[in-house]
């Protein structure tokens, strides 16, 4: 998904654009980093942009729904993911601009030209780099994608996981299992009295 700048007139620019599966896939398990999550479905990406201060501000959101096991008892679990963000999409030529100006001039002495990477300057957080004449959006999207992905997927809240003896799902039925026997080493303990 590409936008050209020519096409953000100064009333701005809505797209409606569909996020193909492989798209939603590779930002899940791509360049050998598994996350544990896969797409399951298409989605569609609502955004607006609007000039602003020489650069473009991009105002987007979309569900992506992603399957997982659950961290408990490894059932399939399906998530509605909502995804929302803004940007402020700064030219190359701006950006290089401001650091020859001595804003960042430490800064600019470890980064190299067209170096593309995060940065942890907290008043640059929202901030992307683009080419200046077109906005590549595959890459904000995969980014957006993974940054919306939550810790863990459950099944439920009070899921009751596996037994840690025979591996049944305890939410399924109670396994009758012994509670698994003390350490030998730690049976002392059991004998103390707390008042």
């Amino acid at each position: 998904m590409v936008v050209k700048i020519e096409q953000i007139l100064e009333t701005g620019l809505k797209l409606d654009e569909p996020i193909g599966l492989q798209l939603l896939q590779e930002a899940l398990g791509g360049a050998g980093q598994d996350t544990g999550f896969r797409a399951t479905q298409p989605s569609t990406l609502h955004a607006s942009f609007r000039k602003v201060s020489g650069g473009v501000l991009l105002k987007a959101n979309f569900t992506a729904q992603v399957a997982a096991p659950c961290k408990r008892c490894l059932t399939d679990v399906t998530l509605d993911i909502p995804v929302s963000f803004t940007l402020n999409l700064v030219p190359e030529s701006l950006a290089r601009g401001e650091m020859a100006g001595g804003k960042d001039d430490e800064a600019s002495d470890d980064r190299h030209p067209g170096e593309r990477g995060g940065s942890f300057e907290l008043e640059d957080t929202d901030e992307e780099v683009f080419d200046g004449k077109t906005i590549d959006l595959d890459p904000i999207v995969r980014e957006q994608v993974l940054l919306a992905l939550p810790m863990n997927a459950v099944c439920r809240e009070d899921c009751k996981g596996l037994c840690a003896q025979c591996g049944q799902n305890l939410n399924e039925k109670p396994c009758g299992c012994q509670p698994k026997a003390v350490d030998p080493r730690l049976a002392p303990l059991m004998n103390i009295k707390l008042n």
